[in-house]
């Protein structure tokens, strides 16, 4: 956890994806848990943006070396 605070602070870019990536998996817990109603094909898209952002986010750390 220190590493990505660290590289939070340090990369506004990554901080910015980590920012959307909590965005996108809270839209995607309020679709699964029915509290907002959206159309299948927009919760597949929403999954699929979070599977982006984890891929750049463990980028990232493993540019880090973690």
């Amino acid at each position: 956890m220190d590493v990505i605070h660290a590289l939070k602070v340090a990369n506004p870019e990554f901080a910015r994806i980590l920012e959307e990536y909590d965005e996108v998996n809270d839209q995607i817990h309020r679709a699964e848990t029915r509290i907002e109603s959206v159309s299948e094909e927009t919760e597949a898209t929403l999954r699929k943006k979070r599977l982006a952002l984890k891929d750049k986010i463990a980028s990232a750390l493993n540019e880090r070396g973690v």
